[in-house]
């Protein structure tokens, strides 16, 4: 199911909504069905590796899972 977010023509909020088959999104605040679709923003790891890793530093401490990499903790 996806995720869509949503900006309500009527009273201007914007939400993020799970949209089930062909049922239609409505404001949560207004119940209108008057709503522009945006582009939702998410993220995506590049071949399933971690941002961390992607950055080239090796990923996280394997002994104590500090996000600097390993060697930056006194563990190793």
């Amino acid at each position: 199911m996806p995720i869509y977010e949503y900006i309500c023509k009527d009273c201007s909020r914007r939400f993020e909504v799970l949209v089930y088959g062909a049922k239609k999104a409505q404001c949560p605040h207004c119940q209108s069905g008057r709503l522009e679709q945006q582009l939702s923003v998410f993220a995506v790891a590049a071949s399933g590796k971690s941002a961390t890793e992607s950055a080239g530093n090796g990923g996280a401490c394997g002994s104590c899972g500090d996000p600097r990499g390993p060697g930056a903790c006194e563990s190793d």
